[in-house]
C-alpha cells in the first residue's frame, strides 16, 4: 500500500528592503555565521521571481534564506546547508531554461514548491517524468508533493484510491492521466463515473433524455476533458464510445477490459454499489477512485461504500491509497484557510461536532 502525506513549512517573516538602481531582494534576520552564495541567472528571471516576487519568496520563507537579484545574479544568504540547497534548486531551473523550456509564473511556483518539499528530487523528475505524458492541449504538472506521488502512483499501480478536500486536485489530474493513457495508447478507452447523488437539494424532475438528465451530475467531467482536449476531439471520441461519461448505475455488469477507469465523487456510493464497482475491473485496465470523507450526501443511515472499501481493500497489494490535506489545495489561497477555519469550527462547537459525530455513526451503521 502507498501512503501521500505532506508537512507543513515552517512559517517566517521576511521584511522588504529596498535597493538602488535593478536591484531588488529581501533581508531576513538569522544567524551571524550565515554563508553567501551568487549564482548566474541563465534566463527566465520575471518567471523565476513571478508576480509580486512570490516565487522567490516562497523560496526564501520554505528554506530560511534572504536573496538579492542584481541583473542577471542572484544571491543568496542564510544558512550554508539552506543556501546549498537554494543554489541547487536555481542551478536546475538554469539547466531546464537552457535546454528550452519555458515556464509561466504558476508553474515555477509549483516547481519550487516541490523542490523545497522533497529535498532529494530534481526538478527534471517533474518536467521530464520517466514515463511519457502526453495531456492534449494542457502542459499538466503536480503542484505538490503529494501529487507528484498521486501522478507516479497512478502510473505504476492498477487501483488507486485518492482521498482528501475539494481543491486537492484528485479528479483533474485522474483525467488527466487517463487522457494521458489514452494519447499515448496504454489503454483503448476512458470511463468516467459518478454516483448521481444530489448535494443537499432536491433538484426535482429533469426533462429530456436519460443523457440530458445524468449530464448537469457528470459536468466536472466533461470540464476536465474540455480543458485537455479540443471540442472536436472529444466530441468524436465521445460519439465513437472511446470516452465515456456516465452514472455509476451504468457499470452493473459490464467488464472493462483495456481501459481506464475513474469514480469520482465515491464518498456518494454505497457499499454494494462500491463492491459492484471494483469488481467491473478487467484486464489491461486500471482504477481511480476519489473522494472527500468529509462531504457525505447520502441519506441517514446508508453509510459510504468510500469508508468501508478503505477499511476493506486498502491493504491489498497492488492497490495505492493517497492522502490528501488542505496544504494539497490548488485553487485559490483561501481555499486552504477556508478547509482550515471550518476543521477547526467543527472541533472547537459542541452541536457542529455532535452534528458531525451523529452522522459519522450513522454512516457506520450496516445498511439495512
Amino acid at each position: 500500500m502507498a501512503a501521500c502525506y505532506n508537512d507543513d513549512s515552517e512559517n517566517i517573516y521576511l521584511q522588504e528592503v529596498s535597493f538602488p538602481g535593478s536591484v531588488r531582494g529581501r533581508k531576513m534576520a538569522g544567524p551571524t555565521n550565515s554563508m553567501k552564495r551568487t549564482v548566474q541567472l541563465a534566463g527566465g528571471i520575471e518567471q523565476l521571481f513571478g508576480t509580486l516576487d512570490e516565487n522567490v519568496k516562497l523560496l526564501e520563507s520554505s528554506l530560511r534564506v534572504s536573496t538579492q537579484l542584481n541583473d542577471d545574479k542572484i544571491e543568496i544568504e542564510g544558512e550554508a546547508a539552506q543556501v546549498e540547497r537554494a543554489a541547487r534548486i536555481l542551478e536546475q531551473y538554469n539547466q531546464l531554461v537552457r535546454e528550452g523550456h519555458v515556464f509561466n509564473n504558476g508553474e515555477v511556483k509549483a516547481l519550487l514548491r516541490l523542490a523545497t518539499q522533497e529535498p532529494d528530487l530534481a526538478l527534471r523528475q517533474v518536467v521530464a517524468p520517466a514515463m511519457p505524458r502526453h495531456f492534449g492541449k494542457k502542459n499538466i504538472a503536480p503542484k505538490s508533493p503529494n501529487q507528484r506521488r498521486y501522478m507516479e502512483c497512478i502510473e505504476k499501480y492498477d487501483m488507486v484510491f485518492s482521498i482528501g478536500p475539494g481543491g486537492t486536485g484528485k479528479t483533474y489530474l485522474a483525467v488527466a492521466m487517463a487522457v494521458s493513457a489514452l494519447l499515448t495508447k496504454q489503454v483503448h478507452r476512458i470511463i468516467l463515473a459518478r454516483p448521481a447523488v444530489e448535494a443537499g437539494e432536491r433538484l426535482g424532475f429533469l426533462p429530456g433524455t436519460i443523457q440530458q438528465k445524468v449530464d448537469p451530475y457528470m459536468r466536472p467531467l466533461y470540464d476536465a476533458l474540455y480543458d485537455m482536449l479540443d471540442a472536436d476531439k472529444l466530441e468524436r471520441y465521445l460519439e465513437k464510445g472511446i470516452i465515456e461519461v456516465a452514472p455509476l448505475a451504468f457499470m452493473r455488469g459490464r467488464t472493462l477490459n483495456e481501459s481506464f477507469v475513474i469514480l469520482d465523487e465515491a464518498q456518494n456510493t454505497t457499499s454494494e454499489q462500491m463492491k459492484m464497482f471494483l469488481t467491473r475491473l478487467g484486464f489491461d485496465s486500471k482504477a481511480v477512485i476519489t473522494g472527500d470523507i468529509t462531504q457525505i450526501d447520502l441519506p441517514t443511515g446508508r453509510r459510504s461504500g468510500l469508508i468501508e472499501a478503505i477499511e476493506v481493500v486498502g491493504k491489498i497489494e497492488g492497490i495505492a491509497m493517497v492522502h490528501f490535506d488542505e496544504h494539497d489545495v490548488v485553487r485559490h489561497n483561501l481555499v486552504q484557510r477556508i478547509i482550515r477555519a471550518y476543521e477547526t469550527f467543527e472541533s472547537t462547537s459542541p452541536q457542529r461536532g455532535a452534528n458531525k459525530a451523529s452522522r459519522e455513526n450513522e454512516s457506520n451503521e450496516p445498511a439495512k
